[in-house]
């Protein structure tokens, strides 16, 4: 029998690289569980998610009144991973990024604060949020680090809010929510130019793995800011959805783990991995700093991941990485059609001729 049995769930930005990954193992592993993804497609597509009888898809905002009167006590777990994706959005339009990466939160646990039949709504934090802002040596973050009130963008400042809400909706009404600290995960399903225009050419160029892949595919030089000094724990898409579904099963309501891989990799190393497994000729392009980055180097702690829900990663990263150029090579008519909607904005944003 599966975990989840004959459950009812809900997952709040199903269609996105995570949620619809989460959506299609959920529905793999559990014959008899039902699925409702509810997803704006802001920074996702349709084309993610699996056809499946068991599959119900809202098109719509839980940030919309409207759509919150359709969620009823009846889902037994809420995985919650909109979001306004990523830092250099929320940078740009830090009022989008509120409607639609906190009062999204806000508005859902307030919504739920009462239903009797959940048994866990698991958040979607961010490590970045957590993590020493620091280009030294970097110390693995634990749960129980402090947090700092100097933060990068409002993408991470509503992350962290996230969590203050998470645990004042848990203490003050008894949700059980659990917070799952993400760190920086890749795999199959991250298309580049996924959803709406959002502002900056990150709108394309989203997180560092699918934008070197795809470089190397071309034969482009790959950006290193800083020289790629900066350092981060990778974690594939797989594991990720494994640590959410962890959390649910297992995670102590009130409480956070962080679902990492344990393992610090700067992204130089990263991309040499890529020009290795692409045969990539373009190299890599030494560029300045961003200056909005102060986040350095960091990696999770996974012991107490590892100790109150049994969870460690099952895919290396070169397993992982070679799995998701293959997927990229497989997709590209798919991502390039994707990233060419933009095309126009694109020009606009450069003063470039249409």
């Amino acid at each position: 029998m599966s975990a989840f049995g004959s459950s009812q769930v809900l997952i709040v930005g199903g269609a996105g690289f995570v949620g619809s990954n989460l959506t299609k193992i959920l529905l793999a592993e559990n014959p008899l569980l039902r699925v409702t993804v509810i997803d704006n497609l802001m920074s996702s597509e349709k084309e993610n998610l699996p056809k499946n009888e068991r599959l119900t898809f809202w098109k719509s905002s839980i940030a919309e009144d409207t759509t919150l009167k359709r969620i009823n006590d009846e889902y037994d777990y809420i995985w919650h991973l909109a979001c306004y994706h990523g830092n250099q959005s929320s940078i740009h339009d830090p009022i989008k990024d509120h409607d639609n990466n906190l009062i999204t939160t806000l508005k859902l646990m307030n919504h739920c604060k009462d239903f009797k039949k959940i048994k866990k709504l698991v958040y979607s934090a961010a490590g970045c949020s957590a993590a020493k802002k620091t280009f030294d040596e970097a110390e693995a973050t634990t749960e129980e680090a402090p947090i700092s009130l100097v933060q990068d963008s409002p993408y991470s400042i509503s992350k962290v809010v996230g969590e203050f809400y998470s645990v004042y909706f848990y203490k003050q009404h008894k949700l059980p929510t659990v917070r799952a600290r993400f760190q920086n995960v890749y795999g199959p399903g991250e298309v580049l130019g996924s959803g709406e225009w959002r502002g900056t050419e990150a709108t394309i160029w989203r997180n560092v793995t699918p934008t070197f892949i795809w470089k190397a595919m071309q034969g482009e030089a790959l950006p290193l800011h800083n020289g790629g000094d900066a350092s981060r724990d990778f974690i594939y898409v797989d594991d990720i959805c494994r640590g959410l579904i962890a959390c649910a099963l297992e995670g102590k309501p009130g409480d956070v783990y962080n679902i990492a891989s344990g393992q610090e990799m700067t992204i130089k190393e990263w991309a040499e991995a890529i020009i290795e497994l692409t045969g990539n000729k373009g190299k890599v392009a030494l560029l300045p700093k961003r200056d909005w980055d102060t986040s350095g180097k960091r990696f999770g702690s996974i012991d107490k991941a590892r100790k109150d829900l049994d969870f460690k990663v099952q895919i290396n990263f070169y397993e992982g990485l070679r799995r998701t150029v293959d997927w990229t090579a497989e997709n590209q008519d798919f991502i390039n059609a994707c990233m060419q909607k933009h095309q126009h904005h694109i020009c606009k944003f450069f003063n470039e001729p249409i």
